[in-house]
């Protein structure tokens, strides 16, 4: 014991500072591709359209939907508490977090399946039929509590497959480069919609629903299976279990966590109802989402050629901050197009104007793709740091405890805000009242911007950036192998030790960070 003690020390003393730099690779064929093949199950469904399933398919009154909302959210606030303690709890031979994934995925596949039935159950009935919004509210509480366990999970996963954050940021970029064709479904349906919209296809959009939902649900749902059972948990867990008042305070001794939980509180207070509603009940036409972003494509995969210089050269901060600014500026000048002379109407001018949007904001694709993702490791990271143990799940409930709160209230407020804007629910595609198309632009444009702008504020005082960051994880190197080195011979007395070793190391001062 006093030999590790004695490595600890010696490795804190002087430690790699290139440790943070260093391109090794941990991760094989095998589980990269199922790496990227879980990245492009993110993206394999119809997700964007599921609102227009539920207004015009399913028919749930906007009431209705704000009741789930305020209600629902309430019952998900408690379970991601619980349900985060238990998994930080978590100690196995296959890890912490893939015994959840495993055997959540199955039962929640087909569970999902039902919900593209629902309109065959309840076919006839109208927006307020209460034993449909029964079945719907029991059937979206039991895929809230499920997913809550596989939502924990697969977080803390991708934040403990490799150690070293060079070989994390080159996973992340190979999953979106790689993950081709995971929008198809999406690109198919928006311009199925059309055709049935338009009556040039005589099909129900229950049965469109029905065919889309089932299809991806389940291909998705194989692709990401593929990813967990081939999957390594690599970055190793304390000995010591955290207790439950360790999980909540690594939450507020996080000072990287707590800035970017802020920052997306703040940026949740926007207030929007989506393009894609624009699109469709505006100009008249979801295709046209697509063929709008078909320039901008060609410089979203441009981007990932320079995503590791810009990386290298500019802080985390300094990117974190310029990439809110640039979007932000880019739609407030569609929005200033749109409102001269009703132009938000016209596609001859919407439609160019967005494209070269597009372009604008698709110049920093790669970086917004895989700067949120390096944000959340590291604030994983900094945790173990600080407090010589690792709490992947207390500390994203905790990210995700206060936005959903807020977005519990904006969930609610959006739906009341279609009914006051004057929007009919089951309304043929471009016959909404020229007020409420113009609520619609505005909604999906300028107003966001405005009502989210005190999101960037936080992001100045981000503190893991150059030298600091680069001694956090020379720090967290040494410690991880001189523990490795203790525990390969120790017995279960001296396993014990060296985890209380392990938390007491880590409340050593190091200064400010």
């Amino acid at each position: 014991m006093q030999e590790t003690k004695q490595n600890t020390a010696l490795a804190e003393k002087k430690p790699d500072l290139s440790y943070a730099h260093q391109n090794r690779r941990y991760i094989g064929t095998k589980e990269t591709a199922g790496y990227v093949l879980n990245s492009w199950a993110g993206g394999f469904n119809v997700n964007k359209y599921n609102d227009r399933f539920i207004y015009d398919v399913l028919l749930i009154n906007f009431k209705y939907l704000a009741l789930l909302d305020s209600v629902g959210g309430v019952w998900d606030i408690i379970n991601d508490t619980i349900f985060g303690s238990i998994v930080d709890k978590t100690r196995t031979r296959w890890g912490k977090f893939r015994p959840y994934l495993i055997g959540f995925s199955i039962p929640m596949t087909f569970l999902a399946a039902l919900y593209w039935f629902m309109p065959l159950v309840f076919e006839g009935t109208d927006d307020m039929y209460l034993p449909k919004f029964a079945a719907y509210f029991i059937f979206k509480v039991i895929q809230e509590t499920a997913g809550t366990f596989t939502g924990i999970a697969s977080e803390g996963l991708l934040s403990t497959l490799t150690p070293f954050p060079v070989e994390r940021t080159r996973l992340i970029v190979q999953a979106q480069l790689l993950a081709i064709g995971s929008n198809v479904p999406e690109l198919v349906m928006g311009l199925m919609l059309d055709l049935v919209n338009n009556k040039v296809v005589g099909w129900k959009l229950r049965n469109l629903f029905l065919g889309f939902g089932l299809f991806t649900n389940f291909v998705a749902a194989g692709a990401a299976f593929f990813f967990f059972i081939t999957s390594k948990e690599r970055v190793q867990q304390s000995i010591e279990v955290p207790s439950l008042w360790q999980g909540i305070k690594s939450i507020f001794n996080n000072k990287p966590l707590l800035l970017i939980t802020l920052s997306e509180f703040l940026e949740g207070f926007s207030i929007k109802t989506g393009m894609t509603d624009y699109y469709i009940d505006v100009l008249g036409s979801a295709t046209l989402q697509t063929i709008v972003g078909i320039p901008g494509g060609l410089f979203s995969y441009s981007s990932y050629g320079y995503v590791g210089r810009v990386r290298e050269r500019f802080s985390t901060r300094g990117l974190w901050i310029f990439t809110d600014l640039w979007t932000d500026a880019c739609w407030l000048g569609v929005c200033a197009v749109g409102m001269v002379n009703k132009n938000f109407m016209k596609r001859g001018v919407m439609v160019p104007t967005i494209m070269i949007e597009e372009c604008f904001e698709m110049m920093i694709y790669a970086i917004q793709k895989v700067l949120p993702r390096e944000l959340t490791n590291e604030s994983m990271d900094y945790c173990e740091w600080k407090n010589g143990y690792r709490t992947e799940a207390m500390t994203g409930v905790a990210k995700g405890l206060i936005n959903k709160a807020q977005r519990i209230v904006n969930s609610t407020v959006r739906r009341l805000v279609m009914q006051k804007i004057g929007y009919t629910q089951g309304r043929a595609i471009g016959t909404q009242d020229d007020r409420t198309k113009q609520w619609l632009f505005l909604l999906s444009t300028g107003i966001p911007v405005i009502t989210g702008a005190l999101g960037v504020i936080p992001k100045f005082f981000y503190p893991l950036t150059g030298e600091k960051r680069d001694r956090m994880y020379a720090e967290l190197a040494a410690r991880r192998e001189a523990t490795a080195k203790a525990v390969n011979h120790a017995s279960a007395e001296e396993l014990a030790e060296i985890g209380r070793q392990q938390m007491q190391d880590a409340q050593t001062p190091r200064g400010e960070l």
